[in-house]
């Protein structure tokens, strides 16, 4: 309808090394925000459209050139951002998305030393005028994830698999976004029991 100003949905993002519990606490974040009356959207990355899915196998599967992953990475968010995320914010839906250049970033930025000046020009190309407005980055010690990967009892991706010196590059990245974006990222203790988490990420969900 002509004049209506139809008010953005959220897009939260949650990020973090592999172990920290993260994906854990996805379906209630999103059951607590439908519970005052949302549309919430879950969603994850690479992933979220049947092309990103088919790459995201690839990429977890695969051994590949850094920068070969990196492109694939975003090739996946290109179509996950035009077929999924953007239209629902416009829409006015609220997005949780498991993932997002973050993740980038973190892994292939800091864990295998892709340039940042590359990945903050594909992000820019990808999603010009597309940020989370609150990303929660889960953050453990590598022992703590060893542990928890080993009792999923399922077989680990290759990321997954990463030595410890990849996770600390990893780790590290991810705690250097928090630094230089302290308004959007904030850091969240993985490795406590899943309620005193719980209490946490209430605390620090944004809900309007």
């Amino acid at each position: 309808m002509a004049g209506v100003n139809k008010r953005r949905g959220r897009f939260i993002t949650l990020e973090g090394v592999d172990g920290a519990g993260k994906s854990t606490h996805i379906p209630w974040i999103a059951e607590r925000l439908r519970a005052s009356g949302r549309e919430v959207v879950v969603t994850r990355e690479p992933g979220g459209t049947p092309l990103a899915e088919k790459l995201r196998a690839l990429v977890l599967a695969e051994p590949m050139d850094p920068l070969a992953e990196t492109l694939l990475m975003f090739a996946a968010r290109a179509d996950h951002v035009r077929k999924v995320i953007l239209p629902a914010l416009e829409r006015g839906a609220w997005v949780v998305c498991d993932r997002f250049t973050d993740a980038t970033a973190a892994y292939q930025g800091g864990g295998k030393g892709v340039s940042g000046d590359l990945l903050q020009r594909l992000a820019q190309s990808v999603h010009p005028d597309l940020t989370p407005d609150q990303t929660l980055v889960f953050d453990c010690p590598y022992e703590v994830s060893r542990s928890r990967l080993s009792a999923s009892g399922r077989a680990l991706d290759r990321f997954e698999a990463e030595e410890r010196a990849f996770f600390d590059r990893v780790r590290a990245a991810y705690r250097d976004l928090a630094k230089a974006a302290p308004g959007r990222v904030r850091i969240i203790d993985g490795s406590r029991a899943p309620e005193e988490v719980k209490v946490e990420v209430e605390k620090s969900l944004i809900s309007d």
